[in-house]
């Protein structure tokens, strides 16, 4: 029996279909990433081995809560709290770290990042009294900043491989797996898996340079920049779409941020963990290795993302390396001129968003200029500008 779904028997049904021979050019899919994206894939060229996580499965993480502490096994924690005993804790409270010294040192995880981008500097006394701490990981490398300010996925990534380096200059190679990197995963679902599934590949490759083979580990949340104050239940439906994003992309921690923007509350941020839990013990994608592998599609973009990352990476420490950058305010400038058009595309309905700018309930109300500032790095939300 003779197959007819070979790959020119599909082309030439689309093109009979869409009566042309020229079918890309009008089924490509436009980006702001630029990334080649077709419209179907028949192979891969380098199929990718699996690419491992740190965890054996990954920890789904809950903002302190006591009425949480029987059904919750991994916490971020701001305040102290005493007998947290066989939980696996995340401390964001920058006195808080410096206070505690944990008895098991497999516990605690520091999600405290010690750049202070506003004036390119590294905060010495800050990661030294971090890395003298018994912690599993001292140091956060945090890049979500970069993700809600309206960086792209290669700008993010490059961007952590920078703030890495600028690390590993000053505190030696031993410093690598003592770094956690905490992502904001954005509502692109197939790009942000392959945007986790890259930053392995690059990251492995920056430990190379330095004779190491080491995997990174990814503290990975919900995005900001995509949730409306309006709608509060499509926020939800984004978040959990994130979330699995997060979790097939093989991150280590997964934290889901509060739904409800600015209108937080107790049963919102219940809600809120639950999500994971749902995601976790219904579908089982938590203890995959590397849900993604095989996808010609999602591994296609994982190559053209750490290839786009990389390349970003060697700019930056062509041009001086991160700190440099950021006191010329030029890393501001490429985020600004990234995120500008990003809201260019918001406004034009290009990148849709239910209840704002598709079937809309609102009107804009802001400009793209008083949302935006070129000198700083910080978080807008799409929907700001019709709030």
């Amino acid at each position: 029996m003779s197959n007819t779904n070979t790959f020119p028997n599909w082309e030439n049904l689309v093109k009979k279909q869409l009566k042309t021979e020229d079918i890309y050019t009008i089924l490509k899919k436009e980006n702001l990433e630029g990334i080649e994206v077709k419209p179907f894939y028949d192979s891969v060229q380098k199929p990718l081995v699996n690419l491992p996580k740190v965890e054996e499965s990954t920890h789904l993480v809950a903002k302190y809560h006591e009425s949480l502490e029987d059904d919750v096994f991994a916490f971020i924690l701001d305040h102290n709290v005493e007998n947290l005993d066989e939980k696996t804790i995340f401390i964001n409270n920058k006195d808080l770290a410096e206070h505690i010294s944990p008895e098991d040192s497999d516990q605690y995880f520091s999600l405290i990042d010690v750049f202070d981008e506003k004036n390119g500097t590294i905060n010495d006394q800050l990661a030294r009294e971090l890395l003298a701490k018994e912690f599993k990981r001292n140091i956060c490398v945090d890049i979500s900043l970069h993700q809600n300010a309206g960086a792209a996925i290669y700008q993010q990534l490059g961007i952590a491989l920078a703030k890495a380096k600028e690390l590993i200059e000053v505190y030696g190679q031993e410093i690598v797996n003592k770094l956690i990197f905490k992502i904001a995963v954005g509502g692109n679902y197939f790009f942000e898996t392959a945007k986790l599934r890259a930053f392995k590949l690059v990251f492995n490759q920056l430990s190379k340079e330095y004779g190491l083979d080491e995997i990174p580990y990814i503290f990975a949340e919900t995005s900001l920049r995509n949730k409306a104050t309006v709608d509060s239940e499509n926020n939800l439906i984004r978040s959990t779409l994130e979330l699995a994003s997060a979790m097939i992309g093989g991150a280590d921690a997964v934290y889901s941020t509060n739904y409800a923007v600015e209108k937080s509350t107790e049963n919102s941020e219940e809600i809120s963990f639950k999500q994971q839990i749902v995601l976790a013990y219904e579908s089982i994608i938590n203890v995959f290795e590397d849900a993604a592998n095989g996808s010609y599609y999602v591994e296609d973009i994982t190559q053209q993302i750490a290839e786009k990352s990389w390349a970003f990476f060697v700019e930056i420490e062509e041009a001086g390396g991160y700190l440099e950058l950021l006191k010329q305010g030029t890393l501001q400038k490429k985020i600004y001129d990234q995120a500008i058009e990003e809201q260019k595309w918001v406004e034009e309905g290009k990148i849709k968003i239910i209840g704002v700018n598709l079937y809309p309930k609102l009107d804009v109300k802001k400009s793209i200029t008083e949302l935006y500032d070129e000198k700083q790095i910080k978080a807008v939300r799409w929907a700001e500008m019709f709030e």
